[in-house]
């Protein structure tokens, strides 16, 4: 591998102009380089909002720059374009966006394209971890410069071998053709454009007024092998003798194993392999999962507490409101302030929590659908005590996330047991294991003040109390995941990651919003949109009191007071098409709410049904309670990639955003949760979902996109929050507005999983 300054350089590098590598390699392979972008010469005042000067995401696309020549677009032989993703795919459709970006660039069909996930890559440090909305940010120039330096490489071969200039080239659909006809594909040229040494070009991308991908719908290129059943997760792998396991699991949260009396016992059950005893309670590997079930509801374990062993919600309550910093004096002019409480809410996705492990003496592979890869890969090695290169780490696709995949209790599970028994383990956690012993959102409460004095909004000070927030994976390498876990630093984290997220979008004058943490013995994480749901439906409500004690619309205060245009066309834009102050039923209204974060603004309008006939409708084992009935939701990402994958990504986002508002929580009693499945947990179902839903894209507002990938889950908790209170006549104040109904029986805790079903067809309909 040569310098890489080889090459000379005749153009500045600009706006649209960047600087990449063609890497040594047989066929062609490209790579970008970048540095953080110089100050423009227009420099203006700072602005007094943080998150406009610098946000979360920032932050992270700055951290990952350095390593971003590292990630490279292969052309090969056949015409097909192969890119390792190093971000994990758990449902959002990054490989599909991904893909749109390299189709863009080197002109060839999407179909063409092939995103892979990447395996763990310590050297891409700070540039594999997946979460914040920063997929798209962060890797939408680097990819696009790839491929760019990829494309110019492909025309100077064509160029050569059809005897003409490359100014007179075209590149379409894999194909470069000249003015008299002759034509070559990309397949034939990937080795004559290949290099022996690593060079340094400068690329031009494409303009966006010339895109013809980029900001068009397109379908998944997933879509049919998902819903065909050929996509492939982690326990659809055939890992040779890698057989069915699970974990029994104490009754509190975080309990340990005393002592097992019938070990033997168990060992001897048909199909078990073995049982064994690890760090997180007793293990069982079998020939099926259905006997894994049999033997650790056999298993007769003595257990030493938890960590959180006699908490309940009132307690946790209580300690919250212990810890709330204080707002200070109360001052002389008019206020509207308000207390709020968030309860426990599950962080389990769909796809249940496993991963797939083979340990030997002098090596390990791992198979999990992983977030954070490489402080992942850097745990599993510390704890089988082997040398990081040792330990490959495969990330596979996931059935969801929402958050909970930034961790990898499964993968290192599966590791010590693997190693325990010797064997490859295919583990599983039982839907009860999410529930009860995985990752919550934390419980919290936020007091709100905001003083005004006539038409003015003086000041407006938030003070958010929450169980504290795990975010041991640090930026997804193990020296910020060691300092993410130390006393200050776990403090120093949560901070930054909350004054860097938390934005003031309204003209409320001195502003101040501050957050306090507490209490360490539960399993915690970063789920979907982290604090922003709480603060934000904490922030829409009192604004709705404040509009009413001002005397004006909450749509048009809203209006009134937000910052800047495209805040305020995209509330327009739904009070527009919702047809906000139409007149309403008794017992129905609107609400409306705002939510700007990652550079990207939103805006939804609800129309809620609180009537008794809805209130009450008899479901069976489920929750009914308010439905709402309508949402408009307008979203501006700055750029929009993919426009039909940002649409589903709201709609997903409006699914937490009700189900966090009126259904969906945990309830802790006696040290563990009562919650033991999907069907005890009330996420929104479709008896709850809206029959009239409008999501509707803003035309573009930048040259790159926002983040977005979460943005949808606050604003539509807080505009149904509002709704309801305006439907009822009285302002929420404790979230889910059904958490004081239990309306399932909750399963035992030891056993801790239940039987395997034998009736469902007793509940077909």
């Amino acid at each position: 591998m040569t310098g890489p300054h080889d090459g000379v350089l005749s153009e500045p590098v600009g706006r649209r102009r960047f600087l990449g590598y063609v890497l040594a390699a047989p066929t062609l392979v490209a790579a970008a380089e970048l540095s953080p972008p110089a100050p423009s010469g227009d420099l203006r005042l700072p602005s007094p909002e943080l998150t406009e000067l610098i946000d979360l995401n920032d932050v992270m696309t700055a951290a990952a720059l350095p390593t971003s020549g590292l990630i490279s677009v292969e052309v090969g032989s056949d015409g097909t374009v192969s890119f390792a993703l190093p971000r994990a795919e758990v449902g959002q459709g990054i490989t599909t966006s991904t893909a749109m970006l390299i189709a863009e660039e080197l002109a060839v069909p999407l179909d063409r394209v092939r995103v892979t996930l990447a395996d763990a890559r310590p050297e891409l440090l700070f540039n594999q971890l997946t979460g914040a909305s920063n997929t798209t940010i962060s890797t939408y120039t680097p990819i696009r410069v790839a491929a760019a330096v990829a494309r110019l490489r492909l025309l100077e071969a064509a160029a050569a071998e059809l005897g003409s200039p490359v100014g007179e080239l075209k590149l379409a659909a894999g194909v470069i053709s000249d003015r008299s006809g002759g034509s070559l594909g990309i397949g034939e040229l990937a080795g004559k454009a290949a290099s022996n040494r690593t060079t340094r070009v400068s690329v031009t991308l494409a303009a966006r007024e010339s895109f013809t991908v980029i900001g068009r719908p397109h379908n998944r290129v997933d879509a049919l092998a998902a819903v065909t059943g050929r996509k492939k997760f982690t326990m659809d792998l055939d890992v040779p003798d890698a057989k069915p396991t699970m974990v029994c699991r104490p009754p509190t949260i975080n309990g340990k194993v005393g002592s097992v009396a019938n070990l033997a016992e168990v060992r001897a059950m048909p199909g078990v392999t073995d049982a064994v005893v690890i760090s997180t309670g007793v293990a069982v590997r079998a020939e099926t999962f259905g006997q894994c079930i049999d033997a650790v509801r056999a298993l007769e374990v003595t257990w030493k507490p938890g960590t959180a062993a006699g908490k309940s919600d009132e307690s946790v309550l209580r300690a919250l409101q212990a810890a709330e910093l204080p707002l200070g004096l109360r001052p002389p002019t008019p206020v509207v302030e308000g207390a709020f409480t968030f309860y426990f809410r599950g962080n389990s996705a769909l796809e249940p929590n496993c991963a797939i492990a083979d340990v030997r003496a002098d090596r390990a592979e791992i198979w999990s659908a992983l977030k954070s890869p490489i402080v992942a890969q850097q745990s599993i090695a510390a704890k089988l005590g082997l040398p990081v290169g040792k330990v490959t780490v495969h990330v596979t696709e996931g059935g969801g996330s929402f958050g909970r995949k930034l961790f990898f209790d499964a993968a290192l599970e599966a590791a010590e047991v693997s190693r325990k028994v010797g064997k490859p383990v295919k583990l599983m956690w039982h839907r009860a294991d999410d529930a009860r012993q995985g990752r919550a959102h934390p419980m919290a409460t936020s007091r709100v003040r905001v003083s005004y004095l006539g038409g003015t909004v003086l000041s407006y000070k938030q003070r958010h109390t929450s169980v504290s927030t795990d975010l041991g994976h640090g930026l997804g390498e193990i020296f910020t995941a060691l300092a993410a876990r130390l006393p200050v630093g776990d403090v120093g984290f949560s901070q930054t990651f909350f004054h860097l997220s938390q934005a003031m979008s309204y003209d409320f004058g001195a502003s101040s919003q501050l957050l306090a943490e507490t209490d360490k013995s539960f399993n915690t994480g970063s789920m979907r949109n982290v604090y922003s749901p709480d603060v934000t439906c904490a922030r829409e409500l009192i604004v709705d009191q404040l509009a009413a004690r001002m005397g004006k619309d909450p749509y048009r205060f809203r209006h009134d007071f937000l910052r800047d245009a495209r805040s305020r066309a995209v509330l327009a834009k739904v009070a527009e098409a919702g047809a906000w102050g139409r007149a309403m039923q008794p017992g129905t209204a609107q609400g409306i709410a705002f939510h700007a974060e990652y550079k990207s603004v939103s805006a939804a309008l609800v129309e809620i049904d609180c009537r008794s006939g809805t209130v009450n409708r008899p479901i069976r084992d489920g929750v009914t309670g308010p439905r709402v009935t309508k949402v408009v939701f307008a979203v501006d990402p700055g750029l929009a990639v993919n426009p039909r994958g940002l649409e589903a990504q709201m709609m997903g986002g409006i699914s937490d955003g009700i189900a966090l508002a009126l259904t969906s929580s945990l309830h802790l009693r006696d040290g563990y949760f009562l919650e033991a499945s999907w069907d005890n947990y009330f996420y929104t179902r479709q008896w709850n979902t809206p029959l009239d839903l409008r999501i509707i894209i803003m035309p573009a507002t930048s040259d790159e996109p926002g983040g977005a990938g979460e943005l949808a889950v606050a604003s539509s908790m807080a505009a149904v929050a509002c709704a309801y209170g305006r439907a009822t006549g009285t302002m929420p104040t404790s979230f889910p507005i059904n958490h004081g109904t239990l309306s399932f029986t909750p399963k035992p805790t030891v056993p801790p999983v239940p039987p395997s079903p034998t009736d469902g067809l007793d509940h077909a309909r």
